[in-house]
C-alpha cells in the first residue's frame, strides 16, 4: 500500500516522501535537508533514491546535502547539466525508458516547462499500484492506465489570474509565463477527464500559487469531477 507524506509543496520548496512499505523514495528535494531528515525520522539511509523533475531551486535546493548523505538522485541529462553538481550520486535517466529502484519500476516522461529537460514520473510497485507524479508543466500529452495515486500540480485558475491582473495584484508579464509553464485548474481537470481513473484511490493537488489559487474551490471541483478523495498539499 502506497503511503504519501508531503514535506513541502509550494514555490518556497517541494519534497514528497513515498513508500510502498518496502522502498521509500524522495520526490524532489527543494526544501531544507533537515526538514527531509525530520520527515523520515532521520533515517535518510533508508531512502532508495530521489527523483528530481527539473533544475529550479524549489525542486532541488537540498541536492548537495542529499548526495552527500549517500542518496542517489535521478534526473534528465538536461537537468543534470543545468544544475551542474558533479557528483557520482547524480544519475541521469532517459525519457520513456523505465528503470528499477528497489521494488519500484519508474518510467520518466517529458513534460512542458520553461527549463532544460523536465520530467514527470510514473511509479509502479510490485502490488500493481501506480503513482503518477507531475509538477511544473502546463500540459501532459500522455494518457495512463491503471493509476491508483495521482500527485499533480494545480497551480492557478485562469479566472483568478485574470482578476488579479485586472486589479494589478499580479503583473501582466506573469500570465504569459504561467500559461506556458504551470498546470492550471482547467488543464488539470481536462487531463483527469482524459485518463482512466477507475482504480484511483487518492488525488493530491500540488504546488498551488499563493495568489492565483483557491484551495477549497480546487479541491471541491476536482472531487466533483472525479468522485475521488482529493487532498491539497
Amino acid at each position: 500500500m502506497i503511503d504519501i507524506q508531503v514535506v513541502g509543496s509550494s514555490s518556497k520548496g517541494n519534497a514528497y516522501l513515498i513508500t510502498d512499505g518496502r522502498t521509500p523514495i524522495l520526490l524532489e528535494c527543494g526544501v531544507k535537508f533537515k526538514d527531509i531528515q525530520r520527515a523520515i525520522g532521520f533515517k535518510t539511509s533508508d531512502l532508495a533514491g530521489c527523483l528530481i523533475t527539473h533544475e529550479h531551486n524549489d525542486h532541488c535546493a537540498a541536492l548537495k546535502d542529499v548526495t552527500k548523505a549517500g542518496i542517489d538522485c535521478y534526473m534528465s541529462p538536461g537537468t543534470a547539466e543545468a544544475i551542474n553538481h558533479n557528483h557520482h550520486r547524480v544519475k541521469t535517466v532517459t525519457n520513456k525508458q523505465a528503470f528499477k529502484l528497489g521494488t519500484w519500476t519508474i518510467l520518466p516522461f517529458d513534460v512542458q516547462h520553461d527549463v532544460s529537460e523536465p520530467l514527470g514520473f510514473l511509479l509502479a510497485n510490485q502490488d500493481g499500484e501506480k503513482l503518477l507524479f507531475a509538477t511544473d508543466t502546463y500540459y501532459i500529452k500522455y494518457k495512463f492506465k491503471g493509476l491508483t495515486h495521482v500527485l499533480v500540480e494545480c497551480n492557478y485558475s485562469l479566472d483568478i489570474l485574470n482578476d488579479n491582473i485586472a486589479t494589478e495584484r499580479v503583473p501582466k508579464l506573469m500570465k504569459k509565463r504561467l500559461l506556458r509553464s504551470h498546470f492550471s485548474l482547467e488543464n488539470v481537470k481536462g487531463f483527469l477527464k482524459a485518463n482512466d481513473l477507475s482504480k484511483v484511490q487518492t488525488i493530491y493537488l500540488l504546488h498551488l500559487s499563493d495568489n492565483n489559487s483557491d484551495e477549497q474551490r480546487f479541491k471541491e471541483e476536482v472531487q466533483a469531477l472525479t468522485g475521488k478523495p482529493v487532498y491539497v498539499a
